[in-house]
């Protein structure tokens, strides 16, 4: 698709995972950082995203914003990467990746605001309890390839991502099957453009 695609982020948000994304589908984007506080507020960036918020795409006339969304539709705009199974083949594709939008990202969330579900609230919450929804995951990453098999796509980006950060931060404890996947996952090229990008930018102040 050739339409102008600009990227509304900051390096210190879920932008970095779209950032993620563009330089897995190999887009040719725009980057328009935008500070925390007033600017995001403003009347000009709440046209792209009355949410306040980053991230965000505009892609020729559309508007993309939530990160999930922002990364499944980037692997569909942009066939060439491979980044979507063919159509009839994407129950686990869109499985895992409301899996991750979903009970992953709600039950780390949780973990994080130091939130503790008592056990007859837990089925309201839809994850049930974080090592549920960790056990699960465990038990579908394979020891080599990626989370839908042998083919790389975007649910491992935004999947991925949130378990790397979890990691990182301390959130989650890192099982063995997730670091090796993590691994794996921060060893492929576009992730490393990504992050340089997003650390440049932040070293240049631009980040609120």
């Amino acid at each position: 698709m050739s339409q102008d695609l600009i990227f509304y982020t900051n390096p210190m948000s879920r932008g970095r995972i779209v950032r993620w994304m563009l330089e897995e589908a190999g887009a040719d984007y725009r980057t328009e950082v935008v500070a925390y506080g007033p600017e995001m507020r403003s009347p000009e960036y709440l046209a792209i995203n009355p949410m306040g918020k980053v991230p965000a795409i505009r892609h020729g006339e559309t508007v993309v914003s939530e990160t999930p969304a922002i990364c499944a539709y980037l692997a569909e705009a942009f066939p060439g990467a491979g980044l979507v199974p063919p159509v009839g083949s994407r129950g686990a594709y869109y499985r895992w990746f409301f899996f991750a939008a979903g009970p992953l990202e709600y039950a780390l969330l949780n973990q994080s605001l130091e939130i503790e579900l008592s056990p007859k609230r837990q089925g309201m919450a839809g994850y049930g309890t974080l090592k549920r929804v960790l056990d699960t995951l465990e038990a579908q990453i394979p020891e080599e390839g990626w989370l839908l098999g042998a083919d790389f796509s975007a649910v491992d980006v935004y999947l991925g991502a949130q378990l790397g950060w979890a990691m990182q931060f301390g959130t989650i404890e890192p099982r063995p099957a997730f670091e090796r996947y993590w691994a794996r996952l921060s060893d492929r090229p576009a992730w490393r453009r990504a992050s340089e990008l997003d650390d440049a930018a932040m070293a240049e102040g631009r980040d609120g």
